[in-house]
């Protein structure tokens, strides 16, 4: 009697937006392959003078506040904020791990959150 197939493990990491923002120090920045990797898992957003970038569009100031408002619970249960600039009917989202010297894994956490945000407006 043949036994079983064993199922075989894997090693993937969880999507972006599953994972959790975690503490950083000096030197804990991405090199640029690693920040590519990563940004290929949030193609709406684009790196731009050692930020994460996106500008986020909607029909009136009241859709832009709501998202507004929703990002800000993200970020601060991740405890990681982004700079905002909020115009009547766009948010403009900039990250970068100050403390880690530049991009991180938490700025594209948050991206991937941002992003799921925007899917339930």
């Amino acid at each position: 009697m043949a036994l079983p197939a064993q199922p075989t493990a894997t090693c993937a990491a969880p999507p972006l937006v599953a994972r959790r923002c975690r503490p950083l120090g000096p030197g804990a920045a991405l090199d640029a392959a690693s920040a590519a990797l990563l940004l290929q898992q949030v193609p709406a957003w684009h790196v731009e003078g050692g930020f994460l970038t996106r500008v986020f569009s909607f029909t009136d100031h009241w859709e832009t506040l709501a998202f507004v408002n929703a990002t800000a619970w993200v970020t601060h249960r991740e405890d990681h904020h982004p700079e905002l600039a909020i115009g009547f009917d766009r948010c403009q989202v900039r990250f970068t791990t100050h403390s880690a010297g530049g991009l991180s894994e938490n700025d594209f956490i948050c991206a991937a959150k941002f992003d799921a945000l925007l899917a339930l407006c």
